[in-house]
Formats: structure tokens, C-alpha cells, sequence
């Protein structure tokens, strides 16, 4: 080891130059990480391999400027060296991490050199040496050394944008080739297209960078420490901006991470107005703002954004006035008029710097010639508009702008200086025309940071063999080691109708004669086939969920472990991970509870339908008993029937369990794809609620809290959990001046009293009414989160309910306990059960036959801090997620920390090594991301296909565009309204911009004329120039007609337009019923085709490998039912009358 000195000219807060002198050790034994090495180096798992033409090493301008291109997977063998990653590190730290995640992949073929700290690779800057000089030379230096220490088994090419660096060190060491980028590509990926667009893409942005504008447009931000120092004594605010989608020029929020100064409560967020404020921030960054003085607050807009987001002419910039709507006067009654600038619910305020940049791939429109017109055609720069609105319009620099007018374009931001109204970009891909239907499918992926590739070679090589001529077996060594149930236990499965990954499966019988019961939920061992580490497992966790788009879905898993190994078919053998409890006959009381791993055969594959047909009685058809003699097949039906009987009363019995603890029932529209044997969509059906759909959830909740009880057990400070935060009691403010509009009174402090609530709140004349409510309050409930034991306290592992804050009388330490009517006090093996009022400071007041008990057992809890408290929406102290591993990376996770506790349990160490407490709350975080962007992605899919289905319609002569709609919000100009025929939620305006209002004749009909709007707390009216007024009052119904409000540049909307102040009283048959005679009339036609057409679509490997359908699929379906619209109505009769496509209902 050799000992040097590294000199550091840094600059201090006040801008004084110091000079540093700082230590520096070289070793000679430095990990090259090659497969060909020979010098026994220590270099640990990940190794480039030795069977490659080349290592490239790019220099440190490379590595800053072209990093999107490093990470193609197609490019191998690349070594970055430590000089060039800490360049990178001087860019950013979001970049840096990029990289750092790049070289631990083991999926690409990357390593990191420390150049720095190898004796024979290290070079000391020169005087008067320019750091690029010095960086490019350390580069060749490490190529160099890596040559020769691989004894010139394998060339080194180095590449950099240096052309003086290319003839000052091409041809000074053989096997050692110095080019330029560009060279590189040419010569070495000559059919690499999207290296060769992606490098075009980003030299054209570098070289016309901002070059000609000078004058700033926008504040600079302040440097970092001045930042930190500020919110350190709280003069500034530290949080995340989101722009309001519907006012996106005009209003953003910073939601807050906390303040020092403990006068001001920011919890709401920091209002910030127009985009002079913003000051270059993107939605999505972390930024730092400073209050303004109330003097220059603006109040928050209460107006419905007519033609939000309207395209902007390239000329408008954002240093301009930007409303989104021309201002309406509109008159407020005396308790409407509340909305003033100090009222609004935020402070205000403008960014002042951005701490964290994070910018992804959007999705751009470059604009037709007549939108782009005014720019130059001799400057290639063109400004594209974003699909998402929230996002500025991005300046573009490209050659290929004619080609790619009305064109959906991948790209990312590059810079955005103060001299600039609009970011810089560089285009990334491009996906399509804008409005077909693929295209706009991608669009939604990327916009959701949705990235699902095929699966690899190398990760399908880890995959078990399995084919129809050799299909996979269980193994007797593994059967060995596991509980076999093939024999001893009735397994079924319950599913919906033609499902493939089924990864949960149920089993109940009589034990002791009778006295027992044993209950038994039985899952997919995923991990089995999934080794922790693994190429599979590490794709697997990328991604996190199974996506589900309207006509496809993208798996987690590859379909020979979703829809093969892994799923629990009929009548083959298959690995479970097993919970079985023994339940006392009578009272159903738990007795005893075993998990393990096993081997199971499932006897049954029921549908919920045929299970519910089976539990009432009826006849109906079980395939798996057709092979059977009459005699036998009565009597395993019996037992069947038998089996489900049972179930279904224990269920009943968990379910009534967890009523008793607030458990709350919420409302939501759903509806079931039907598939093919190839996995093709033949029709939609709504789905009905069933007892069964109850008796199975009831069956997956129990033993996802009882495998939680057992992991944060043996874990207590690494177990993953799922939790559900109490949402703030603000949020339900819409549902309950919605509900006291009705006379109906919703208490929302508890999730039991909300749930009494919204079960009293039920109007015999309109049940939309109790359904819509519901709506509401899972529209305002939060979000559930998983979360590691160890990253928070054990009072917070609960699902939604309220809270009362207790201080211990002894100890002073202040926690929360529930205030749902019946609590458990858990204290070493003794519970008690009370009622209990509210508390003042450390005295709380229990009453019930159990009070005197419950107080004793109280004390002795809180003085000895050993308490468990059951919280939770659910009516649990703990939950996780652990029977869906096929489609849930978390549930994976869960299923690797029973195995350890088992292990534990049995006197051995866990097999692999846990997750520490800060790596696991990382990957809950992730998973939770992820989850997000699948409900984001879904919702987005829907409201496509929605627009999909209208666009083509007449709204004026089709009678599908017309529809009953119940009013649930009022605004200034306007209200919101929920169209329960499809699943939409709206609004709908009673003044335009013209200053037109909405007038009522005798009839109901409606029509637009010159007047003014006036806005009560629970209706809203309009009177005409001419006196005539309209009332439109919360719940009320009111008919709509549906239109599609097209546009190049962003996602298509629906418009709701009134057309009268009465219901809509259609002939036709109810929503459902019609739905399913209109989807059995399609599917009719399409089979009557099929048999007179070729032979039956044979799925590519695209469509297997993203388990997607193409033909017959859900738009063509769309595609046939307008054609249908287009027949004579009488022919239909009523199946086509006021019938549409139902689909879910988008909830946060």
C-alpha cells in the first residue's frame, strides 16, 4: 500500500476558495471483476464474462452525457471507472444512483473499476491540467492496466467525445482502441436502431443547448447549503410539488415533510400560483418554497375547469397569466361565500430552489405543421406537448420533426435553465400514430413508469421443464421434507370462471368426531420455484404486481410458473404453503394453528357461480364428477356439499367477528372479463355479489392475519405488514354535507361509527343513494401501505380506525389506542372486553359488565408498556398480504419470512439471510410505488376504453349516449354527478364560457340562455334574463347526454352535458340485465364468423409471453357492438336499448 496525497479546491459558504489536502492510499490488489482474471483477484459474485469480443470502457463525458445509452441491455462487457462515476456523482445524485443500480444488476454485464486506488492505474492531476483532460487520461490509463492484467486475452475500446483524445491515444498501446462514440456504434452495433436513434437524439439536444438565449426569464435557485440552512431554522419549506391536473398552469401544492418552526401547521401543503412561482420545478420534484407575505395570496379557484389543459400556442410563455377558464362572475349565497384568499386551507408561497429533480420518460405529441407553424424551419428545435398535462411543453431537437408530427414520442428532460420558458429534451422512442390503440396503450405504460419486457433467455433457463410430452412432477425427495395432504384433506379451489393462476385453494373436515373442525387455506409456493436472488426473483420484484390493463395484463411471473407450476389446477399435484387451524365445533374458537409447507391435490376447480349454485340447491353440473358412477358421484357430491356448508359457516362466523370491531363495508363497480381457452376476451359481465365471493375473502383475510401474528412474532423488527392510515377528517367532508343534504347524519371519528353510519343512511326510494355514499367514503379513505415492523411503532400497525391519544400515568409516554365501542386490553394471557368513553389526560372511563377487569388490566398494561391494542378497518391488530404470491411480490416476501420463522421455530437458522429493517422498509416503499401506478395505469385503461366506446357515436340520435345521472357535489359554476349505467363520474356545467346558463322548460328539458348562477351549500340554481330558474340539489337525478371531447395531444375525454332536470326514464332493460343480452348478442355473432371463417388465431409468441389478446379482443368487441348500434333498433328489441359497456369504477 502506497500512501498520497490528494489536493481539493473546494468553495466555502461564503464563497472563499479552500485548499484541502486529503490522504490517499493505492494498492496494488484491486478487484478487476473478470471472468479472465488470473491474478486471483477478489472479485466476489458478479464477473464479466470471459466469452465476449471486447470490454468497452466509456470516459468520464460518456458516462455523464450518453448514460441512457449504457444502460441498453444489448451492450456488454462495460466497465465504468471511478473516475467517470464520480463525474456522474457531480451531475446528481439521481443519475448516480442510476448507475449504482445498473452495476449491482446482475442482468446487465457492468462492473465498477476503482482506477483511483490501483497503483498501477492511478494518475495525479498535472499543473495547469483541465479536470476533463485528467479524466479522459485516468480512463485510458485503467484501459490500459485492464489489457495488460488480463494478459491480452481480451481487447479494451474505450470511447469518448474527445477527438483530440482519439489521436493523441489510438494507436499508442496495441489491443487498446480509443473511438469515438458514434465509431463505436457504427462499426460495433451496426443493427442496434435504438442506440443509433438514441445517441442522434442526445448530440443534436447537447449541441443546441439554449445557445442563443440570454435573457432570464425565471429567478436562478438558490445554492444548497443556503437551502439547508433555511429550512433548518425554518425560513423554507421542504416538500414535493404536485400540480393540480385540472389547473395545471395555473395551481400547484407542495405537500410538506415538516417544518422546524413550530408556529406554523402546514400539514394541507403550501399553495403556489401560476408558473412564475414554480420556478422551473416539474410535478413530482422535491423543492423548497418560501411563504409569501398574505398581502400577495390569491384565493383557490372553487370554478369547474371548463376545457382544462387546452393546448397553448408555442408563443405563450409561462412568465405570462395562465387561467385556465375565463373568469365567471358568479353569485354566492351568504354561506358560500367563504372561499377567500385567508381561508383556503394553504398557506401560499413561491420555490425558491429544487433539491431533487425527478424527471422520468414522458410521453410527447410533436404538433401538426398548422400548430407548429410559427417556428422556424431552418431551427430543428420544436416544442412537443406533453400527455400529461401537468407537465410544460418540452423544446426538442430533431431532424425528423415532419415525420413525426401527430406522433406519440418517448422522451426526457435534459436541463432547464432561467434563460428558457420550457425545458430541453431529447426524444427517447417513438411509439406510434397518436389514437390508435396500441400507441395509446404504450402511452399509458411509460406515462405510469411501467416497464414490462419479455422475459429473458437467461431468466426462462431458470424456469422447471415442463411440456405436454413431459410434463413436471412433484419431487420424492421435497415430498419428503413436506406435510402431504393428498390423500387425507377435500381441497377446492373457488374462482372466477376460467381462471388459470389459481394461487389459492381451501380445504375444511370433521376432526375428533366432530367435536373439531379443521379449516386449511392452502397457496402457491411461488418461492419454491423462485429462489431469493435469482434472475426470475430480481424481474419479479422490479416489477411487483401483475398489471391489469382493459385488454391484457402483464404477469409478474412467467406463465410457466403463473399459469403451470404455480397454479393450483385440478387434479395434479402441486407445492402449498399451508395454514391449518383446528376450531372448536360449537363455538368455532381457535384451538391450535399449523403452517408449514406441503403437498397438495386439488380435487375440485369450482367457479363462484357453481359454488353458489351447489350451496342453494340447485342442480348443476360438476365437471369433475362426470367420470364417476352414479352411486359414487352422489356420494362425493355430498361431501362436496358438505364441505362448502362448513365453510361457508365459518365464514360467517369470522365475518361476524370482525363487525364487531368496526369492520367497514365500502362500495366499488366491478366487472369480470370472460376468457377463451386462448385467453381471448369474449364478453364483460358485471359481477353479482355473492355469498361465496364473502365466504373465500373471509377464508384469504384470516390467514393473511394469522401468518402476520406469526411473522412479527418471530420478527419483530423485519416483518412485512400491511397497514391502512386513518385518512384526516377533512377528506369526508363532501360525504357528510352530502349525507346531511339527504337528513342523514354521518359520524366518520371511528371506522365502526362510520360504518353505522353509512348502514343507517338508506333512502327506500333510491337505493343509488346508500350506494353513491359509500363511493364517497372509499373516494376519501387513504391508501393501505405495506411497511416493515421494525420503521414503526407497534400502535400504528392498524387498518383504519379512530384513535384517542393516552399518556401512560407512570412513565409519561404518550400513545394511541382505539375508539371503536369494544376494545381488547391484551396483557400477558388475559383479555377483557368493555366499553369505553372518552378520556380527559391520563383518566379514561370504562363502562360494562366487564369495566372494573378491564380498568385493572388497563393499569397494568400501561405501567409495565406491554400492550396490544386491536385496530384495524379490518377488525385485526396485524395483516399482511400473503395468498396472491403469483401476482404480488409482497406476498413472495411474506412467504420467505414463514419459511424462516418455521426454521427458527424448529432450531435452525433461517436458510438465506433476512432483510435488514431499512432494506426491507426500501422494498415496501418500491412495492408500494408500484401499486400505485398498476391502479393509476388500470384507471387510465378504463377511462380509454371508455372514450373508445363513444367516440364513434352520434350523441344527438344515439340513445346509448344518454343516461340517468345522480348529482353528488356542487361547485360555483356547476355540479358533479356519477352515471351508475357506466361506471363514469363527471362534471357538468350550468354556465359556458359565453355566459349561458342552463334553463328548465315545463317538461324537464334543458337548453342554455343568458342569466346567472346562485350556489346554496346543498343545491345550486339558475335564473334566465327572462326569470325562468332551475334547481339542481345534491342526490337528485338529472339525465346527461355523453359525448367524447377528442384531442391530438393528450387522452380523450368524456363530456357530460345536461339535457334534462329530471331522471332519465329509459324502456330499456336494467343496466346489467341489458349489458349481458348486448354482450351474449356479440359474442353470438362472433362465433357464427368463426365457424365460417379460417381456422381459430393461433396466439404468437408476443401474445404468450404478455399473456395479451389480440383477436377476437375487447376493442373488437367495442368494434362490434357499434356496429350494432347501427342496426334497426327493433330488430334488437330491447337488448340494445340504453345498453353499454359497464367498467370499474375509478377509485384512488
Amino acid at each position: 500500500m502506497i500512501k498520497t496525497e490528494r489536493i481539493l479546491h473546494l468553495r466555502r459558504f461564503r464563497g472563499r476558495k479552500v485548499r484541502v489536502v486529503r490522504e490517499h492510499y493505492l494498492r496494488e490488489r484491486v478487484p478487476c471483476f473478470s471472468s479472465l482474471c488470473q491474478a486471483d483477484c477478489a472479485n466476489g459474485v458478479k464477473v464479466l464474462p470471459g466469452d465476449l469480443t471486447h470490454y468497452v470502457m466509456p470516459d468520464a463525458d460518456v458516462v455523464v452525457d450518453y448514460l441512457e445509452i449504457l444502460e441498453l441491455k444489448e451492450l456488454q462487457g462495460i466497465i465504468f471507472t471511478q473516475t467517470a462515476c464520480q463525474a456522474l456523482h457531480s451531475k446528481g445524485r439521481r443519475f448516480y444512483n442510476r448507475l449504482r443500480s445498473l452495476v449491482k444488476d446482475p442482468r446487465f454485464h457492468c462492473v465498477q473499476f476503482a482506477n483511483e486506488f490501483q497503483q498501477y492505474s492511478f494518475c495525479p492531476r498535472e499543473k495547469g491540467e483541465s479536470q476533463e483532460k485528467w479524466q479522459t487520461r485516468c480512463v485510458y490509463s485503467a484501459a490500459v492496466w485492464y489489457y495488460n492484467h488480463l494478459a491480452g486475452m481480451m481487447n479494451v475500446v474505450m470511447i469518448t467525445e474527445d477527438e483530440e483524445a482519439v489521436a493523441q491515444y489510438s494507436s499508442l498501446h496495441s489491443g487498446v482502441y480509443v473511438v469515438t462514440v458514434q465509431d463505436y456504434l457504427q462499426n460495433f452495433w451496426p443493427d442496434l436502431q435504438a442506440a443509433q436513434e438514441l445517441y442522434a437524439s442526445i448530440s443534436q439536444a447537447l449541441e443546441e443547448r439554449e445557445a442563443e438565449d440570454s435573457q432570464r426569464e425565471f429567478p436562478e435557485h438558490l445554492p444548497a447549503e443556503v437551502m439547508e440552512a433555511g429550512i433548518k431554522s425554518g425560513r423554507y419549506i421542504q416538500g414535493t410539488l404536485s400540480v393540480n391536473k385540472h389547473r395545471a398552469q395555473s395551481e400547484a401544492l407542495v405537500q410538506t415533510e415538516g417544518s422546524s418552526s413550530q408556529a406554523m401547521d402546514l400539514s394541507s401543503g403550501v399553495l403556489v400560483h401560476g408558473g412564475k412561482n414554480r420556478n422551473r420545478a416539474v410535478h413530482g420534484d422535491v423543492v423548497v418554497v418560501e411563504l409569501l407575505p398574505r398581502s400577495e395570496w390569491r384565493g383557490r379557484a372553487t370554478l369547474l375547469t371548463e376545457g382544462q389543459g387546452d393546448d397553448r400556442s408555442p408563443d405563450d410563455g409561462q412568465e405570462k397569466p395562465m387561467p385556465t377558464v375565463k373568469p365567471i362572475p358568479v353569485e354566492k349565497s351568504a354561506d358560500m361565500q367563504r372561499c377567500t384568499a385567508e381561508k383556503c386551507g394553504h398557506d401560499q408561497g413561491r420555490v425558491v430552489g429544487v433539491l431533487q429533480r425527478n424527471w422520468r420518460d414522458y410521453v410527447v405529441t410533436f404538433p401538426s405543421r398548422d400548430a407548429s407553424q410559427s417556428q422556424s424551419r431552418s431551427c430543428q428545435r420544436v416544442l412537443t406537448v406533453p400527455w400529461d398535462r401537468r407537465i410544460p411543453k418540452i423544446r426538442i431537437s430533431t431532424q425528423q420533426a415532419e415525420a413525426l408530427q401527430d406522433h406519440r414520442v418517448v422522451v426526457r428532460l435534459d436541463s432547464w435553465e432561467s434563460t428558457s420558458l420550457y425545458p430541453n429534451g431529447h426524444s427517447v422512442k417513438v411509439l406510434g400514430r397518436a389514437g390508435e390503440l396500441e400507441t395509446e396503450v404504450q402511452t399509458i405504460l411509460v406515462e405510469n413508469c411501467i416497464h414490462v419486457p419479455p422475459f429473458s433467455e437467461a431468466q426462462m433457463k431458470e424456469m422447471p421443464l415442463s411440456s405436454p410430452e413431459k410434463p413436471w412432477r412433484v419431487d420424492p425427495a421435497e415430498v419428503a421434507r413436506r406435510r402431504d395432504l393428498r390423500d387425507s384433506h377435500l381441497v377446492f379451489s373457488i374462482d372466477p370462471l376460467g381462471c388459470e393462476d389459481v394461487d389459492d385453494t381451501l380445504s375444511v373436515r370433521s376432526l375428533a368426531g366432530g367435536t373439531l373442525l379443521e379449516l386449511g387455506v392452502h397457496i402457491a409456493d411461488v418461492t419454491h420455484f423462485v429462489p431469493e436472488g435469482s434472475l426470475t426473483d430480481l424481474e419479479a420484484r422490479t416489477r411487483a404486481t401483475t398489471y391489469y390493463l382493459a385488454d391484457r395484463r402483464y404477469d409478474m411471473l412467467p406463465a410457466v410458473l403463473s399459469a403451470d407450476l404455480c397454479s393450483l389446477l385440478g387434479g395434479v399435484d402441486r407445492y402449498a404453503m399451508s395454514v391449518l387451524w383446528e376450531l372448536d365445533a360449537g363455538s368455532l374458537a381457535v384451538r391450535r394453528v399449523w403452517f408449514g409447507r406441503t403437498v397438495i391435490r386439488s380435487s375440485y376447480q369450482l367457479h363462484y357461480e357453481l359454488a353458489q349454485a351447489l350451496l342453494n340447491g340447485e342442480e348443476v353440473r360438476v365437471p369433475e364428477l362426470e367420470r364417476f358412477c352414479p352411486e359414487e358421484k352422489d356420494l362425493k357430491l355430498a361431501q362436496l356439499i358438505q364441505a362448502l356448508e362448513m365453510l361457508t359457516r365459518v365464514s360467517r362466523h369470522l365475518r361476524l367477528q370482525r363487525d364487531r370491531g368496526g369492520a367497514l363495508e365500502l362500495e366499488g363497480v366491478e366487472v369480470r372479463a370472460q376468457l377463451d381457452k386462448d385467453k381471448n376476451i369474449t364478453a364483460l359481465v358485471p359481477r353479482q355479489p355473492l355469498e361465496v365471493h364473502e365466504t373465500v375473502a373471509e377464508c384469504m383475510i384470516y390467514a393473511n392475519h394469522w401468518v402476520a401474528r406469526k411473522i412479527q412474532e418471530s420478527f419483530p423488527n423485519r416483518a412485512l405488514l400491511r397497514r391502512h392510515p386513518p385518512p384526516r377528517l377533512e377528506l369526508f367532508s363532501q360525504l357528510v354535507d352530502t349525507a346531511k343534504a339527504m337528513g342523514f347524519s354521518v359520524d366518520t371519528r371511528t371506522n365502526k361509527a362510520l360504518a353505522d353510519s353509512l348502514d343507517r343512511a338508506v333512502d327506500p326510494q333510491d337505493p343509488m343513494v346508500n350506494r353513491l355514499l359509500r363511493m364517497m367514503a372509499t373516494r376519501a379513505m387513504s391508501q393501505a401501505l405495506y411497511f416493515s415492523t421494525g420503521s414503526q411503532p407497534q400502535d400504528q400497525y392498524y387498518h383504519y380506525a379512530g384513535r384517542l391519544l393516552m399518556t401512560s400515568p407512570t412513565t409519561g409516554r404518550r400513545f394511541h389506542c382505539s375508539s371503536v365501542d369494544h376494545v381488547q386490553f391484551k396483557h400477558t394471557n388475559v383479555f377483557c372486553e368493555c366499553e369505553f368513553l372518552c378520556y380527559h389526560k391520563s383518566h379514561l372511563q370504562f363502562h360494562g359488565p366487564a369495566a372494573a377487569a378491564a380498568a385493572v388490566c388497563f393499569s397494568a398494561a400501561v405501567s409495565s408498556e406491554k400492550f396490544c391494542f386491536c385496530l384495524s378497518g379490518l377488525a385485526l391488530d396485524r395483516y399482511t398480504h400473503f395468498t396472491s404470491p403469483i401476482r404480488r411480490y409482497a406476498d413472495m416476501v411474506v412467504h420467505r419470512l414463514l419459511t424462516a420463522a418455521l426454521e427458527l421455530e424448529q432450531g435452525a437458522g433461517p436458510a438465506g439471510i433476512l432483510a435488514t429493517n431499512r432494506e426491507l422498509e426500501e422494498l415496501a416503499q418500491h412495492i408500494n410505488n408500484k401499486n400505485w401506478t398498476a391502479q393509476r395505469a388500470q384507471s387510465a385503461s378504463t377511462g380509454l376504453f371508455q372514450c373508445l366506446f363513444f367516440r364513434d357515436r352520434d350523441p344527438q340520435t344515439d340513445l346509448r349516449c344518454v343516461a340517468d345521472a345522480i348529482i353528488y357535489a356542487i361547485r360555483d359554476n356547476g355540479v358533479l354527478v356519477f352515471v351508475p349505467e357506466y361506471g363514469i363520474k363527471g362534471p357538468v356545467y350550468l354556465r359556458n364560457k359565453e355566459g349561458q346558463v342552463v334553463s328548465a322548460e315545463a317538461g324537464g328539458s334543458c337548453k342554455w340562455q343568458g342569466g346567472k348562477v346562485r350556489r346554496y351549500p346543498s343545491y345550486i340554481t339558475t335564473t334566465t334574463a327572462g326569470g325562468c330558474s332551475a334547481t339542481f340539489r345534491l342526490m337528485s337525478h338529472i339525465t346527461v347526454r355523453i359525448s367524447v371531447r377528442s384531442s391530438s395531444c393528450h387522452s380523450d375525454t368524456l363530456v357530460l352535458e345536461v339535457i334534462s332536470n329530471q331522471p332519465h326514464r329509459g324502456s330499456g332493460p336494467p343496466a346489467s340485465q341489458g349489458h349481458r343480452q348486448l354482450v351474449q348478442e356479440v359474442v353470438r355473432l362472433a362465433e357464427s364468423a368463426q365457424q365460417t371463417a379460417a381456422p381459430t388465431h393461433k396466439l404468437s409468441r408476443q401474445e404468450r409471453d404478455f399473456l395479451q389478446s389480440r383477436t377476437p379482443n375487447l376493442y373488437s368487441i367495442l368494434e362490434e357492438i357499434r356496429e350494432l348500434a347501427l342496426m334497426d333498433l327493433d330488430a334488437l328489441s330491447q337488448a340494445s336499448e340504453q345498453t353499454v359497456l359497464t367498467v370499474p369504477d375509478p377509485l384512488p
